[in-house]
């Protein structure tokens, strides 16, 4: 019971009176309903009279005496249906309150055993004509019943008993758009903040965090990336987030909402923390079971407080270990690639990167990935400053492998050209590594009659090359590898490794597989903005990183051009004639003058050169900047969001090899089909009594979707999860569909 008193002058409140505010007292004991106010009752009704009771309730929001979720709560009634009995007031009077008489609405043709017959006929395979015919009715009302979920078709691949629809709650019942939307928006605390109780709570450190509660509403829009709530609590989201992190401070927002809602803006294409005011927060909130989603600036200080505990690092080892060691097949061969993520703002120097995309060299970080033998993250590593292909993989990726595949296991790591060393290749085939790469340096051709048609099936996916492969040795003496693949134009690209076990087949496709890697950077950068900076502040860097010293650089520059001003003048005294002249530097010269200008230069080109030698290569980084000068971009917090995007991807992968089987073009249209699943709308509807969630899809843009939607949920329903902090079950429903 509220602890709040009543305004009065006169103790006239009876004992059984419910003070709903401090202008509103309820009695609904024994036989009688009765309203009072600080001057005594107000309105009395009937208890058992249905729209007496309605109409004084409403009359009480009309005065302003109570708020509207308060009286519905003390009352018994459903907040949409009290927001919907006061607009009928207010539109048409007492009488459009008044329920209408009922008359039965049901189907008088498509009763419950013409239902279970038609089904029984639908499960068996006849057509919608076939099952209408057999039945008594027409095809029309058949596709009508399959439409309002009264029969379902049977689609393909679909095994088991028939689900119906969810029919625990009325629709009637379920909250509407606009009324939320009205109801959110008369909010005094703020746009949907409606649990103002845990709310003050939260304020003085008493709550630890805001559990999730639904409420049965209609047309959640984005609801359907529950959907995807499975794959991510499988990928580890929440498990490993709380075993690292334990818990956030005392709040109404905690550790797990703060996942869930980087994991949910993420799938949902919610590129920053800013384009959340684009969208409804009491909406966002359902998918949280919380009033609304949390606004930037709490999202920002929660992020700031997990930042601040260093344990990002550690946070993506636990997904890194948890998802090695679930597919340990895939690790069999792992792709490397770096990634530049530019900075384009202009208050901090940075270490310069090749950005490929742009073409030029642009400030920022680079990270170094690795994925598995699907192109799937396993795991990252942000380089210091410029660190190359080759120092970090000698240095920190291969023995982050070793680690994670044991220290017997045999691992082919693939890479592009910038990470060419035959040095290294030996160094590493001793450490159980082999290596499959492009060939850098000038080859000469192979002919034609050496090359000859090679089909067959990697990985499930047909392939038809024309190879060739030969025995080699590098400049180290190393032998190799080298598998050669002419192209119709006849282009030949070469491709060396050291695993003398893989098939030549899978070599060339293994290897012709890493625009796979390119392309996964490229959705990444689209899709879930993995460039985008989530901070711009800055953080000391190692002032004893040695760097190529600036002095020692800017003579090697002049040297070079003392060079190449010789070659030139030695050039031109070749080609000068006995006792002719020639231009040089714009002034007209014999051969003595030009013989004495080559010589001035090799003067200065011994010079430069015994300058350059003085100077060490390398330097410390604190004799070159000042001190404030010698920062880098804040990795935490970036390491932390960067880890939940790439879980929301292996979530959206492993959704996407359910359903690729659908669809023609498999990952492409299956991860096309998956974004418009996450942003469709659906029914929340929580089924407490059968400890139930359900979400009932909307139907989506084609009948061919919507099947492919119905199989996925058929396939989550099997194993579906408890949503997070609650003892309800997931459950997925997709409406029927036509062939």
């Amino acid at each position: 019971m509220s602890t709040v008193t009543l305004r009065t002058h006169l103790p006239l409140l009876p004992e059984n009176a419910e003070v709903v505010s401090p202008d509103l007292a309820v009695v609904r004991g024994g036989a009688m309903f009765v309203l009072f106010n600080a001057s005594g009752a107000i309105y009395q009704c009937r208890q058992d009279d249905e729209v007496g009771v309605r109409l004084g309730v409403c009359l009480a929001v009309d005065l302003g005496l109570a708020p509207v979720t308060e009286l519905a709560t003390v009352c018994g009634l459903h907040r949409a249906t009290l927001h919907r009995d006061h607009a009928k007031l207010e539109a048409a009077g007492v009488e459009a309150v008044r329920p209408k008489k009922r008359g039965p609405k049901g189907p008088h043709k498509l009763v419950p055993k013409v239902l279970a017959e038609a089904q029984h006929r639908l499960d068996a395979g006849d057509s919608l004509r076939e099952v209408g015919r057999s039945v008594g009715v027409s095809e029309f009302a058949v596709r009508w019943a399959i439409k309002k979920g009264l029969l379902r078709r049977r689609s393909a691949g679909m095994t088991g008993p028939t689900v119906a629809r969810t029919k625990d709650v009325a629709d009637e019942e379920l909250a509407r758009p606009s009324e939320r939307a009205a109801e959110d928006q008369a909010c005094e605390d703020g746009v949907a903040v409606k649990r103002t109780n845990e709310r003050v709570l939260a304020r003085f450190g008493k709550l630890p965090e805001a559990p999730p509660s639904f409420e049965a509403s209609e047309a959640v829009p984005g609801a359907g990336v529950l959907l995807a709530l499975p794959a991510l609590l499988e990928q580890g989201l929440l498990e490993d987030g709380s075993n690292v992190y334990g818990s956030l401070k005392n709040g109404f927002f905690g550790l797990r909402s703060v996942l869930l809602t980087f994991a949910f803006m993420a799938l949902l294409r919610i590129r920053t923390p800013e384009q959340l005011t684009e969208h409804a927060p009491g909406e966002l909130g359902f998918l949280l079971g919380l009033d609304r989603f949390p606004e930037v600036k709490t999202l920002r200080r929660k992020l700031g407080e997990l930042g601040e505990r260093q344990l990002a690092r550690t946070f993506t080892a636990r997904f890194t270990e948890r998802w090695a060691a679930d597919e340990p097949r895939e690790l069999a061969l792992l792709y490397v690639d770096g990634h530049v993520r530019p900075y384009h703002g202009r208050k901090h120097k940075l270490p310069k990167h090749h950005v490929q995309q742009r073409g030029r060299p642009m400030p920022g970080t680079k990270d170094f990935h690795v994925n598995d033998r699907r192109a799937d993250p396993l795991l990252f590593v942000t380089a210091e400053a410029t660190e190359g292909m080759l120092s970090m993989l000698d240095s920190t990726l291969l023995p982050e492998v070793r680690t994670l595949v044991g220290p017997q296991r045999r691992v082919t790591i693939s890479f592009d050209r910038e990470g060419w060393s035959p040095k290294m290749f030996a160094k590493w085939k001793q450490e159980n590594f082999d290596v499959l790469t492009y060939r850098k340096g000038e080859q000469s051709r192979w002919q034609e009659r050496f090359f000859s048609v090679v089909k067959g099936k990697v990985g499930g996916v047909k392939v038809e090359y024309r190879l060739a492969e030969r025995s080699v040795k590098l400049s180290n003496g190393l032998r190799v590898r080298e598998i050669r693949r002419l192209m119709d134009d006849g282009h030949q690209t070469s491709v060396i490794t050291t695993n003398e076990a893989l098939p030549l087949l899978a070599v060339a496709h293994r290897m012709f597989s890493r625009w796979r890697q390119e392309n996964f950077f490229r959705y990444m950068r689209h899709e879930f903005a993995l460039d985008h900076l989530c901070t711009r502040e800055v953080e000391p860097a190692d002032p004893k990183r040695l760097v190529t010293s600036p002095e020692r650089a800017a003579l090697e520059k002049k040297l070079k051009a003392a060079r190449a001003a010789r070659t030139k003048l030695l050039d031109r005294s070749l080609e000068l004639a006995p006792g002719a002249t020639v231009r040089v530097a714009k002034r007209t010269v014999g051969e003595e003058e030009l013989d004495q200008l080559i010589f001035d230069r090799e003067a200065e080109i011994k010079k430069l050169a015994s300058r350059v030698a003085a100077l060490p290569k390398k330097v410390s980084l604190d004799s070159v900047l000042k001190p404030d000068e010698i920062i880098q971009l804040e990795r935490e917090r970036k390491i932390l969001v960067d880890a939940i995007k790439l879980t929301a991807y292996r979530a959206e992968s492993a959704l996407a090899r359910v359903v690729e089987p659908l669809f023609a073009r498999h990952e492409d249209e299956a991860r096309k089909f998956l974004k418009s699943v996450f942003q469709a709308t659906a029914d929340i509807i929580p089924d407490r009594r059968n400890r139930r969630l359900n979400i009932r899809f909307h139907g989506l843009a084609s009948p061919r979707a919507t099947r492919a939607l119905r199989a996925l949920c058929d396939l989550i329903n099997v194993n579906a999860p408890l949503y997070p902090a609650t003892d309800l079950r997931l459950h997925f429903e997709a409406p029927a569909s036509q062939e």
